[in-house]
């Protein structure tokens, strides 16, 4: 089967890596990439689409009809913006979005780039964990064909980069540490893209992922 794909966050560390397996595969056909701002990226399957507005896609709506996946790996890091703007880029953004494609395209399978520690009941202290978790909750609520939520722990980067903030610089330092207290605690960026775009073709038989989850997916 020759699948359209829909992707957000395609510049970031798992969602470039994502998209390079689209652009890969064989069975991946069309690639709509929704983006701020053009990027450099060539070929004969991927449109890029600069939204404006992550919060309308009236302008846009036309491209959803027969979307077979959706892989969305949009967010914000804890701290970075302000917690309303925060809660915005993590709730909003996502949701608003599958609104507009379910309307076009009900049976496409969505795939969200979550945390771990997300909370369903929506009441941890943790803003992070709250907001996670209610848009899992949002998302699952929409009945597409089928929703997956990952929910990776400590994303190693296997490329160089800025980290966003100290906790990023001490957990990169201490990785390999991590990796031996257990497999529940980190995963590769290469890992859990791949994890998520073979879970978008394929499906699973859980709604959430967890490290555990995608690590059997390696295998």
């Amino acid at each position: 089967m020759k699948n359209k794909v829909v992707i957000t966050g395609s510049t970031g560390m798992v969602g470039s890596v994502v998209l390079e397996l689209c652009l890969d595969s064989s069975e991946v056909s069309e690639i709509i990439s929704l983006v701020r701002k053009p990027t450099n990226i060539q070929h004969s399957k991927y449109k890029e689409v600069v939204v404006a507005d992550f919060l309308q896609y009236q302008d846009q709506a036309a491209l959803f009809n027969d979307v077979n996946i959706v892989y969305y790996c949009l967010g914000a890091y804890t701290g970075s913006v302000p917690a309303d703007e925060f809660r915005i880029i993590n709730y909003d953004y996502p949701l608003n979005l599958a609104k507009a494609i379910h309307e076009k395209s009900p049976n496409a399978r969505f795939c969200l780039l979550s945390g771990q520690g997300a909370d369903r009941t929506e009441k941890s202290t943790m803003q992070f964990a709250r907001d996670k978790g209610a848009i899992e909750n949002a998302l699952s609520a929409l009945h597409f064909g089928s929703f997956y939520s990952f929910r990776p722990g400590y994303i190693y980067p296997t490329k160089k980069r800025k980290e966003p903030n100290t906790f990023y610089v001490i957990s990169r330092m201490v990785y390999p540490l991590l990796k031996l207290l257990g497999k529940s605690l980190s995963i590769t960026d290469q890992q859990l893209a791949k994890a998520i775009f073979n879970v978008g073709l394929n499906g699973y038989s859980k709604e959430i992922l967890e490290n555990k989850d995608m690590r059997l997916l390696q295998l």
